[in-house]
């Protein structure tokens, strides 16, 4: 019997990798709920095979009175994941108040509920382990992850369906092209190296050098790996860390970038020393309005998602952001 499935955010970032995972599984009766406002979003459904779309201002109520028919599962991924939006409201309306009607619908109707949570919940925290203790939010924004997971946790022990919170760390990839700032690193790095020859790291700011921050840096497609695995396993629920488990230097970022966009132009790698030594990479002032404000190290804590079972292999920097860039320089090329 044919699976329905809802993917929430699903002309966004991750949610359309999520669709495009489902589709490689022959998986199309898929209700996509996004909002179009920023209309170049639709070029992430293009391609993509879906059943129907609806926008989310009418989509949670009419799920929660049953007008969708029998729904298995639920991607959600749709949120603001704008980090610096001040507006506390609006963050908590958008993150919190429709992800809470979301999981009310889906305990009571039993439908399987897998849901973009965030990294952003350990803020000002040294260590990232899915316990209290760890959970520090430095804005609105990983305040509204945190609220909803706490809600979760409450829910865990007596919910009869799945649900399964996945805290994304640093998430790069194809698909991100409409998050503009909040865009990856590496994106920015491509675009800045194209249009500058060069491009800009924050220089050395508290116990870190230049270039030196540490985050942990996710391919999308890992992301999406990951929530399938979670759809494959209907039986594991919780909150989860999802990131490599490996924390890299933007440096790393940088260089991966620097050199793939050089080979592509028939040119051989250069080290970082000398990548920063010909300005390739170039260092300014860490912002005064983001200190105290800034996670300089991420690394996510992978012990409970291994314990589940998941053994996902995850790419590291070097072969991951080389695979986005030349992802990126075949889709120029097409245009």
């Amino acid at each position: 019997m044919t699976k329905r499935i809802v993917v929430t955010g699903a002309a966004g970032f991750i949610g359309s990798n999520i669709v495009r995972g489902l589709n490689a599984r022959g998986i199309t009766d898929i209700i996509a709920v996004d909002n179009l406002t920023q209309a170049d979003k639709f070029r992430n459904l293009v391609d993509l095979r879906i059943a129907d779309y609806v926008d989310k201002t009418v989509f949670y109520e009419a799920f929660a009175q049953g007008r969708y028919g029998n729904v298995d599962s639920v991607f959600h991924e749709g949120a603001c994941s704008d980090t610096m939006q001040h507006d506390g409201r609006y963050m908590l309306d958008n993150n919190y108040a429709t992800s809470r009607l979301l999981l009310d619908t889906c305990l009571a109707r039993g439908t399987r509920l897998m849901y973009a949570s965030s990294a952003a919940i350990y803020g000002g925290s040294d260590r990232f382990t899915e316990e209290p203790a760890c959970e520090r939010p430095l804005n609105v924004y990983g305040y509204s992850k945190l609220l909803f997971d706490q809600v979760v946790r409450q829910h865990l022990h007596t919910a009869h369906s799945q649900i399964v919170g996945l805290r994304y760390f640093n998430v790069y990839g194809p698909g991100e092209q409409h998050k503009a700032r909040m865009a990856s690193v590496a994106f920015h790095h491509m675009h800045q190296y194209r249009a500058q020859g060069h491009v800009r790291l924050f220089g050395a700011h508290g116990t870190y050098g230049a270039g030196e921050q540490m985050r942990d840096f996710i391919h999308v497609d890992d992301v999406a790996a990951v929530n399938l695995w979670f759809f494959d396993h209907p039986y594991r629920s919780g909150v989860f860390n999802l990131g490599t488990g490996r924390a890299q230097p933007f440096n790393d970022v940088a260089q991966a970038v620097v050199n793939t966009l050089r080979a592509a132009e028939g040119l051989g790698p250069l080290t970082l020393p000398r990548l920063v030594e010909e300005n390739f990479i170039r260092y300014i002032d860490f912002p005064a309005d983001l200190v105290g404000r800034y996670q300089s190290f991420t690394q996510a804590d992978l012990r409970a998602l291994r314990e589940t079972g998941c053994d996902h292999v995850f790419a590291d920097v070097a072969h991951g952001v080389a695979s986005y860039v030349e992802f990126m320089v075949r889709q120029h090329a097409q245009t």
